[in-house]
């Protein structure tokens, strides 16, 4: 594995330091786990052991229940207390099978995958001609019963950038999609997938339905597939599609978040939370989402835990349920109404193995300076200073969301979405070095802010408008 610039790190580490709250010390700790991370295996030897034993992790499957037991053995294993699953209940959902095909007079397969959460079609399927709709605002705009008899397409195009900024816009066709369709009379929807690969690969994701208003189903075209049925639509505009899936709801389920501890020498009652997500969508082996996430924050407390004192508890929570809806931080937070107040800083690791390389802050201005003094020390990584409105990640925007203080590590997220909920999302996509340089940034954050005198705070909250 690479290593890196030393000389320049203890440059870092020579800047002021004073008024900050980091003592030298803790830095120069920092310092050595990020050399130790280089060197360590535990990361990857996590990551390979979920992808591999486990595999597929879909939330309030039997898989994610073995996940589950799999995850309370390795934090047991690598020294951890206090490990415990705290379990809930969800709605769940199996996958089933799924086929599209083009009518006449260009009679074709397309590959699509069913949205988790849908329902399936009738036995026999769905046929029914297509209205095409480059955007989620022209269905919008639509007029209610246009699509009665009809199925739904929303064609746009996912915007590829290093942040990953183009899936929010993506995104709303899937999760509004259905029921914005079903409102104006059609049968089922589909849609071009949330990503920016071209390997015929169908994105899946959650599909969000409305109260009151019938649930039709919904499925994903390969961006392959999009742009084929697109050509087709060119040379007849009602051209028919019939599709058939058999997926369906489960009804109430268990899940539940995996928890272990490094505990603090002198403020134990004050933690430091690193979240992950144990759960997958099914279609690969969930190695990049998330468990390039659960092997990073399990690697880097595991370090810190090893070969430092860290004066506050870090606390690692491996999230069940986040693709359905952030189902297992839901729950998290309304379990530990009482102890909200005790947690000093939330951060995840859920965007692959990218390297970081921007550190965003979410706490209060006058706690500003202790977070530039930690990011000082984490500078020769690669790691930038950015924005000052972090949630920490998408478990704990839920925490942060409650009132804790939040800082993102941010990812290269550049070919993310080229692998994000489709049958790629395998270990061979995950970069040791990348995954090593992640780990060695969370093991000195975490050490450093557990370390930080004063700890860190919420930012203020606007004041109310007279």
């Amino acid at each position: 594995m690479k290593t890196f610039n030393t000389l320049l790190l203890a440059g870092a580490l020579s800047l002021g330091l004073a008024n900050t709250g980091l003592a030298q010390e803790s830095a120069q700790t920092a310092k050595m786990l990020i050399e130790k991370a280089q060197t360590s295996t535990i990361g990857w030897d996590l990551l390979e052991s979920l992808t591999t034993e486990i595999g597929p992790r879909l939330g309030g499957s039997e898989a994610e229940a073995r996940a589950r037991d799999w995850a309370v053995n390795k934090l047991t294993m690598l020294g951890f207390s206090n490990v415990h699953i705290e379990p809930f209940e969800m709605d769940g959902w199996q996958r089933g099978s799924i086929a599209l095909h083009v009518g006449n007079p260009y009679p074709q397969r397309l590959v699509a995958t069913a949205l988790g959460g849908s329902i399936g079609t009738p036995v026999g399927g769905i046929t029914a001609p297509v209205v095409r709709f480059e955007t989620v605002q022209d269905l919008i705009d639509a007029p209610v019963g246009s699509l009665k008899g009809k199925i739904a397409y929303v064609a746009d195009k996912m915007t590829r950038t290093q942040r990953g900024s183009g899936y929010g816009v993506a995104v709303q066709k899937r999760g509004a999609g259905a029921a914005l369709a079903s409102e104006r009379g059609a049968l089922a929807i589909i849609i071009r997938s949330a990503g920016t690969d071209y390997q015929r690969q169908p994105h899946t994701g959650g599909v969000r339905y409305k109260e009151g208003i019938p649930a039709i189903p919904a499925a994903a075209l390969s961006n392959n597939d999009a742009d084929q049925l697109d050509r087709l639509l060119r040379l007849k505009a009602d051209i028919p599609l019939t599709l058939s899936m058999s997926s369906k709801r489960l009804g109430r389920v268990k899940s539940g978040n995996v928890i272990g501890e490094i505990i603090g020498s002198e403020y134990p009652d004050e933690v430091v939370l690193l979240g992950a997500h144990l759960d997958s969508w099914d279609e690969g082996t969930g190695a990049i989402d998330d468990g390039t996430g659960v092997s990073i924050v399990t690697a880097a407390a595991t370090l810190v835990g090893k070969y430092a004192k860290p004066k506050r508890t870090i606390r690692v929570v491996l999230f069940g349920s986040e693709e359905p809806g952030l189902i297992g931080a839901r729950a998290y937070v309304k379990d530990h109404k009482a102890d909200m107040d005790k947690i000093i800083m939330v951060s995840e690791s859920d965007f692959g193995s990218g390297r970081v390389w921007r550190m965003d802050t979410g706490i209060a201005k006058a706690d500003e300076a202790k977070a530039d003094a930690i990011l000082r020390v984490l500078r020769p990584l690669g790691v930038l200073p950015g924005e000052r409105t972090a949630s920490g990640g998408s478990d704990v925007s839920a925490l942060s969301g409650a009132g804790a203080p939040a800082i993102s590590m941010v990812q290269n997220g550049w070919d993310y979405f080229d692998l994000h909920h489709t049958p790629n999302d395998t270990l061979d996509k995950v970069d040791p070095d990348d995954l090593a340089q992640n780990i060695a940034v969370y093991a000195a954050f975490a050490l450093m802010v557990a370390n930080t005198e004063g700890g860190f705070h919420a930012p203020e909250k606007p004041a109310a408008e007279d």
